[in-house]
């Protein structure tokens, strides 16, 4: 039981250190794919460190689970857990740490099933608003669709049949290579899979809304993706390029100001971009990326410890 215990508690100090240590990282916004990573990473270390304590829990609180979780051990692994001296609690822990797995599950999937309403009312929309020529033929892969409409916007339709949308307005705003660049902004995102980061993150935030590190990770996966996928056109077309496409793009919308304004992200964006703050170094990020790999590492080891001992 001092595993399950141990497990528990990891699982809280990583929950409760993690975003603050990560919210004062001074390289976040310089690598923001990196960044996506080690949030991933710390996450899972969180949600696993979780179900190994349910699991410990559940096998000293019952003999069934016990029989299966530790069937092919040997006998001196199995008195090394001291599973045999279960306490009262350990059924209350299990119970309540699966019930939190239920709800994860409940939550990702409730959030899936909106997104899929979401993309389907909008594909409706999209077609009244543009629909197929005659003789024109609906194709599975990605299809730019050009909408009449002043505003200038701009944006990924995700899923089977990807779309890309673009307004006339934009066509009309954005110059040169700026259209360019804004068409690989929003590919960044498709051939990333950002959309799934997104669900995921606002499934744990809203089914857990009182735990930081998931309400932490939902905003800083709203931010980070966006600032990769701008890394991504400004890698193709430069880091002006992309800038100025953003601002042709929103500066009818008050977000330059003056006052409070609708995305204050966005002219974060543009300064980031403008700032031009080199990269960090290959071996930094190689290092940075193989640490936060080993995060999730972490519960594991704590769960074979005794095992080892026993086996050593």
């Amino acid at each position: 039981m001092l595993v399950s215990l141990a497990l528990l508690a990891l699982g809280v100090l990583t929950a409760v250190v993690a975003p603050r240590l990560l919210s004062r990282a001074d390289w976040a916004e310089r690598e923001p794919v990196v960044a996506l990573w080690v949030w991933q990473c710390v996450v899972a270390a969180v949600l696993l460190s979780f179900a190994l304590s349910m699991t410990f829990s559940a096998a000293a609180a019952w003999q069934a689970v016990r029989g299966q979780v530790f069937a092919p051990a040997p006998h001196a692994v199995v008195e090394a857990y001291e599973l045999g001296a279960s306490r009262p609690w350990s059924a209350v822990l299990a119970v309540l740490l699966a019930a939190g797995g239920l709800w994860t599950g409940a939550m990702l999937g409730r959030e899936i099933g909106r997104a899929r309403a979401r993309r389907r009312q909008r594909r409706c929309e999209l077609l009244v608003r543009a629909p197929l020529l005659p003789g024109e033929e609906a194709t599975d892969g990605e299809r730019v669709v050009i909408l009449e409409g002043e505003r200038a916007d701009a944006w990924w339709l995700p899923g089977g049949t990807p779309r890309l949308v673009i307004t006339t307005g934009a066509l009309r705003r954005l110059k040169g290579r700026q259209l360019d660049a804004v068409l690989a902004h929003e590919q960044g995102h498709a051939r990333a899979r950002h959309d799934w980061l997104l669900h995921c993150s606002a499934a744990l935030a809203d089914g857990f809304p009182g735990v930081p590190v998931f309400a932490a990770f939902r905003g800083e996966m709203h931010r980070l993706v966006e600032l990769a996928a701008d890394d991504v056109a400004s890698r193709r077309f430069g880091r002006l390029t992309i800038a100025l496409a953003l601002v042709e793009l929103n500066e009818d919308r008050g977000v330059f100001g003056p006052g409070p304004a609708p995305d204050a992200g966005l002219p974060q964006r543009v300064d980031r971009l403008l700032a031009a703050a080199p990269r960090l170094t290959a071996a930094r990020r190689l290092r940075l990326t193989a640490a936060a790999a080993l995060v999730p590492v972490v519960p594991v080891l704590v769960a074979f410890v005794p095992a080892l001992r026993a086996l050593g």
